[in-house]
């Protein structure tokens, strides 16, 4: 593991000197209950699994590499935006990452276990970069040039392709909520299986999404209970990684009057700190047996760094794995992006923050 470039005061003033996250140490779920991320991580979860020889190697070199290698933490950089948002509004704030060889400069001096993007990007790249930095792809897209806009992930290449270019790991997306999520729950679940038989490791974006969903009190799109669901179904296509948005309120089932309630999930279960909200999230990966890694969310410019800050103490405390942020690191100059990669990395590298 490396030396912090940033201390625990550095932390506590992008929180705006409210150690109030910091200090929270009365989660509904005690820690007890989790596995918790660490250097024996991977033996632990899946040491007695059915994942092959290979996965487990390429977990490994996931888990082992940058800044974090070797703490069970994760720090990983997604740049598919390009297709999910259109390369114009992904890349005007910096044109330098149109050019994809840049993506994969920033995730390796940005000292990332990780780099997931797209397979055009990669292919031109895997020969150079395949054995500097473990490759993820990205094998389905929201393609969003349909008029007008529909939501649905659809399949961009094959498994068979991601292994050829020396991929560590794939990751798809599943719209849990939407009408299109059956067919994309088989189409993901399938691929999953053959990842894993060609002895890749699996990462799930598991974002809800219905219009339903968002009323005229509350968007719950990232509700807990909505959210940790997905986790939960994430998991059971046997996701070796969860991807999910940080947590902003709960009740979504309750609200919107669908799904299936038990009233201790809102009182025994989470309460309205941002900690316990994700740890029910970590409690839906099988009680952190597989790993919460949480987005980092759009740019807003200033407002970065403390947003990026927050996010990963919230996820650390609550027993997540790590952060996955692009656009607050790829939307500006590279050594700005550098530093609040590492600076997300301190809050994981820093051991007086603690596990609720």
């Amino acid at each position: 593991m490396d030396t912090l470039k940033n201390n625990t005061d550095k932390i506590l003033e992008y929180l705006g000197n409210d150690d109030s996250l910091l200090t929270f140490d009365h989660p509904r779920i005690l820690k007890d209950r989790l596995l918790k991320p660490g250097p024996d991580y991977l033996d632990q979860a899946f040491g007695l699994s059915d994942r092959n020889v290979n996965t487990l190697i390429n977990l490994s070199r996931i888990y082992n590499h940058g800044r974090l290698g070797g703490s069970g933490y994760l720090s990983i950089l997604p740049v598919d935006q390009g297709i999910e948002h259109t390369g114009g509004s992904s890349f005007a704030p910096n044109p330098d990452y149109f050019d994809p060889e840049n993506i994969i400069k920033l995730a390796i001096e940005g000292g990332c276990n990780a780099v997931a993007t797209t397979f055009g990007g990669l292919s031109l790249h895997a020969r150079k970069y395949a054995h500097k930095i473990p490759f993820l792809v990205k094998i389905n897209h929201n393609e969003l040039m349909t008029y007008p806009n529909k939501y649905d992930q659809i399949m961009f290449g094959s498994v068979s392709d991601a292994w050829n270019l020396g991929a560590a790991a794939v990751g798809a997306t599943i719209y849990f909520g939407s009408e299109e999520s059956n067919r994309q729950i088989v189409e993901v679940a399938e691929a999953f299986e053959e990842a894993h038989e060609l002895g890749m490791a699996t990462v799930l974006w598991c974002y809800t999404r219905n219009s339903n969903f968002k009323t005229d009190k509350q968007d719950y799109h990232t509700a807990a209970d909505l959210t940790g669901q997905a986790n939960h179904l994430g998991v059971t296509i046997k996701a070796d990684l969860i991807k999910q948005k940080l947590p902003t309120c709960n009740g979504g089932f309750k609200d919107l009057k669908f799904g299936k309630t038990h009233p201790d999930m809102y009182s025994k279960l989470a309460s309205e700190n941002p900690i316990d909200l994700c740890r029910y999230q970590v409690a839906n990966c099988y009680m952190g047996k597989i790993g919460l890694i949480n987005s980092g969310g759009a740019s807003s410019g200033a407002g970065d760094f403390a947003e990026a800050v927050k996010t990963a103490v919230v996820n650390k405390r609550a027993g997540g794995t790590g952060l996955i942020s692009g656009r607050k690191a790829f939307q500006r100059p590279m050594k700005e992006g550098i530093e609040l990669l590492n600076l997300i990395q301190d809050v994981y590298l820093n051991d007086e923050i603690t596990i609720a």
